[in-house]
């Protein structure tokens, strides 16, 4: 995520807006929207996500439209750069974890919105999608060692390889359905 925005920015941002979700599962939601080749704008993307409600104003807030650029710069760079949005590693284990459980969440929701119409994807992207629906069911538990920390970084490491690789995928999936159309 764009240092521009952290975790603790847009939670607090998030407490005082009706939205009802985290700040990993807003970010998680619209990275798999624009992941999977759906658009949206910096004032209809919480529209995209069933989220806005019909609340005016809310695309204006500052966190908000921050978050909408940061997630449109992450997806569109080649290689896709899928930075979950995670509390500050200072927050503790069990809170990171937490978050990447929700972020992994939204990511699936955002992800079957914006992919809602488009054809079925490769065999490689729905075990990547069932990866991250693991992820987003599992219930972690700790023992407090060194190896939970570095087994949960390898678990961050994998969603960001594996959301960039799908990112990458749904262009070139893209990319060949427009060049049939011609």
């Amino acid at each position: 995520m764009s240092p521009e925005l952290s975790h603790s920015e847009l939670a607090h941002a998030l407490r005082s807006l009706p939205l009802g979700v985290t700040a990993s599962d807003l970010h998680g939601s619209l990275t798999g929207y624009l992941c999977a080749g759906a658009d949206a704008g910096p004032d209809d993307w919480l529209d995209a996500l069933e989220l806005g409600f019909g609340e005016s104003g809310l695309a204006g807030n500052a966190a908000l439209r921050r978050l909408h650029d940061a997630c449109r710069a992450q997806v569109a760079q080649v290689p896709a750069d899928i930075d979950p949005l995670l509390p500050a590693p200072g927050a503790g284990l069990p809170q990171r974890a937490e978050g990447l459980v929700e972020w992994c969440r939204g990511f699936l929701g955002g992800f079957g919105l914006g992919a809602a119409h488009g054809a079925p994807l490769s065999a490689e992207a729905n075990e990547i999608l069932a990866d991250f629906g693991t992820i987003a069911a599992t219930r972690f538990d700790y023992s407090g060692t060194a190896g939970d920390a570095r087994a949960l970084a390898d678990v961050i490491d994998f969603v960001r390889s594996a959301g960039a690789m799908l990112c990458r995928q749904m262009r070139t999936h893209a990319a060949a359905g427009a060049r049939s159309l011609h």
